[in-house]
């Protein structure tokens, strides 16, 4: 029977443990707080903006919106990051992307601090991945399929895993990740010969190319666990994974479900990173 591996249960437990940090650092005077920052009025932002406010809310970090209009110029983004860098009361910083078009997006997310890159998207927070330096955060999303990994008791250690899609969101993090934890690891993507049978011979698999189903009955096999990151628009209009949810379900030992899977857990990964920050920018043992 295979295992379904439910957000809701690892986010239950991290936001349990989120808590008793804010719980922590209330004691030591220190409000944890997340500063938000958007430009422009996109609809899926916007929408975004208000999940992670309202996961905020319920484990007590609190959050600072700053919200620009679409037409701001690159300076002002520039001053408004520079000025979340300088606030001492915010702990981590959201930058809500694309930013528009006018704006040179990479020179603006690599002057945020790496220290409140909770989001991991700056390249001091990404090289830290890749060195084992600590300068900052890993991406929350390649974060959290470790977390489900972590949470649900599976050991990485010697396991051939295959990560499908190389991203600097997702799979290259994802894939270096992995090897901290002794898998032995390949990185696939859509242009890869012979898919099929690299998935197939791999014990997990992190599917995160971002098409439907790609990863189909072809390339899998008993005993096999898999975190699919896709979130995709069927025809029908309904949400699927990277991965054929029906083939896998049955045949391998353990999926994560989409919806319901890594996309919940993502936030509060977020929020966790807010509150190691804070505890780090006091010097406290709050966590």
């Amino acid at each position: 029977m295979t295992k379904i591996l439910k957000g809701a249960e690892v986010v239950e437990a991290m936001n349990a443990e989120v808590a008793a940090s804010v719980e922590s650092l209330s004691a030591a005077g220190v409000v944890p707080t997340l500063a938000i920052l958007r430009v422009g009025e996109r609809g899926d932002n916007i929408a975004y903006e208000r999940a992670v406010a309202k996961r905020a809310e319920k484990v007590g970090v609190a959050v600072k919106n700053v919200v620009l209009p679409e037409e701001a110029s690159g300076e002002a983004v520039l001053q408004a990051v520079e000025n979340l860098n300088t606030d001492e009361g915010v702990h981590g910083v959201l930058m809500l992307r694309p930013l528009p078009k006018h704006i040179d997006e990479s020179f603006v997310r690599n002057t945020l601090n790496p220290k409140k890159d909770v989001d991991g998207i700056t390249d001091l927070s990404l090289s830290g991945v890749f060195t084992g330096i600590d300068t900052g955060y890993a991406p929350c999303t390649a974060q959290a399929c470790m977390d489900i990994l972590d949470f649900f008791g599976y050991d990485l250690q010697g396991k051939r895993a295959i990560v499908v899609g190389r991203s600097l969101v997702v799979g290259k993090p994802a894939a270096m990740m992995l090897l901290d934890r002794h898998a032995t690891v390949t990185v696939a993507h859509s242009r890869s010969v012979d898919l099929a049978t690299r998935c197939r011979e791999s014990d997990v698999i992190i599917a995160c190319v971002g098409a439907a189903h790609m990863i189909d009955a072809d390339c899998l096999a008993p005993g096999q666990i898999i975190v699919d990151v896709g979130i995709n628009v069927a025809e029908d209009g309904s949400l699927v994974g990277d991965v054929d949810f029906a083939a896998a379900d049955g045949l391998v030992d353990a999926i994560s479900p989409v919806p319901g899977g890594v996309g919940t857990v993502t936030t509060s990964v977020l929020l966790k990173h807010v509150t190691h920050a804070a505890t780090k920018s006091v010097g406290c043992h709050c966590e």
